[in-house]
């Protein structure tokens, strides 16, 4: 019965139920290690994901840094009537030197340098004797030969009215009218050589032969004046220079000529004695051929001169204003390639570089002109590197308009 009663007592205490402690150990171990767990694919998918990023900032880094940064700028369109400067040289519209036309000894003079003449006036006397008593041999010569003529012309005129009455023989008035022709070709010649020395008294009165002022005077009373020979130096005595109206000589460069339209093309003349004025002026006359040592075309420019302001021979500055014959551009220079082949531009297009050939214009200093090989709205790579190369991808992180301004 002790058995059985025994027996009975441990089958209910294997039938009896856990302690709740013990029951919930296994569960929070399993918890901890799936939290464990968890944490440690979460790390190792964290650093997974981390690494694949860096990997992909570092293939974008390389592929910027693999990329050129350039700034471009556009070009901007030159004036449609640009503004030459050149250096030229003003002169009087009329300078002449006045020289003897006759010898002698200068008498007199009348006027000095700076002075203003009018046309006629008396500048200077010769005294010259010798013209004068050439010129009253002169006049006797011809009253003989006039008086010689007359006798002929009456003895003629008698001859003609006898042979009328038959009263001389033909041959004899045939002698009279030969002596009458005689004469006044004899009379003709001497009334020319009074003529020939009455001019030549006529210049020992030395007259101006325009409105202008004397320049220069270089003789003085008593002086022995040369009329000139193959072995003497003709006198000069004055120099007249006419200054209402100055030409101003400018030499334009070659590839401007097509622009110098006489007639049309304006001018302004600048001289440093007045640097806040300019004097109007306009071109009159060109060379109408390049010189071939200095590759020039000579032009005239007319610059009134009313109040005589200007004074001849002073140096100026003349800006002519030369219309366009076709559009071009102006670019900075420092967008300028100098390479082996002809001058050239980094043109960005697409993204890539184009290197574009451009004929260059005139230079301005920071700026130069570009006849052809551009056009609007082009992208030129400022400071290009010396590597720069065609087809090669750059990337753009300023950009200039053509007014200067950045976006």
């Amino acid at each position: 019965m002790s058995d059985i009663v025994t027996n009975d007592i441990e089958m209910k205490v294997a039938a009896a139920p856990p302690a709740p402690g013990r029951q919930q150990q296994p569960r929070r171990h399993w918890l901890a290690l799936a939290l464990v767990l968890a944490a440690v694919l979460g790390a190792f998918a964290f650093g997974i994901h981390s690494r694949i990023q860096a990997e992909a900032n570092l293939r974008n880094v390389n592929a910027e840094l693999g990329v050129t940064s350039v700034s471009v700028v556009q070009p901007k369109r030159a004036a449609p009537a640009q503004e030459l400067i050149l250096p030229g040289s003003i002169q009087s519209f009329i300078s002449s030197p006045i020289y003897a036309r006759t010898d002698g000894y200068l008498k007199k003079w009348y006027f000095d340098i700076g002075a203003h003449v009018k046309a006629g006036e008396l500048l200077a006397t010769i005294q010259a004797p010798e013209i004068d008593e050439q010129l009253s041999q002169a006049r006797s010569t011809l009253a003989t030969a006039e008086a010689n003529l007359k006798l002929a012309q009456i003895t003629m005129d008698r001859y003609q009215g006898l042979l009328a009455k038959h009263a001389v023989a033909q041959q004899d008035v045939d002698n009279a009218v030969g002596s009458y022709a005689a004469n006044k070709a004899i009379v003709d010649a001497d009334m020319a050589n009074v003529r020939h020395f009455e001019a030549l008294v006529s210049y020992e009165n030395v007259y101006a032969p325009f409105d202008g002022v004397v320049t220069a005077r270089n003789t003085d009373i008593g002086d022995l004046i040369n009329a000139g020979s193959n072995t003497v130096p003709r006198t000069d005595l004055f120099h007249i220079e006419q200054t209402g109206m100055l030409r101003v000589y400018v030499n334009v460069p070659e590839e401007y000529w097509r622009g110098i339209k006489p007639g049309v093309t304006g001018a302004d003349v600048v001289l440093s004695e007045f640097p806040d004025q300019k004097f109007p002026g306009k071109v009159v006359r060109t060379s109408e051929a390049i010189n071939g040592i200095t590759r020039t075309l000579l032009t005239e420019i007319d610059l009134p001169n009313p109040d005589k302001t200007l004074l001849s021979g002073s140096y100026a500055e003349v800006h002519l204003h030369v219309p366009a014959e076709t559009p071009t551009f102006l670019i900075p220079t420092n967008t300028l390639l100098f390479r082996t082949q002809n001058l050239q531009v980094g043109v960005v297009r697409d993204g890539k570089v184009e290197l574009a050939d451009i004929t260059p214009g005139h230079d301005f200093g920071n700026e130069i002109e570009v006849v052809a090989g551009l056009k609007a709205g082009d992208q030129l790579v400022v400071n290009p590197p010396d590597s720069l190369v065609s087809g090669q991808e750059v990337k753009i992180v300023q950009a200039s308009l053509p007014g200067g301004e950045s976006h």
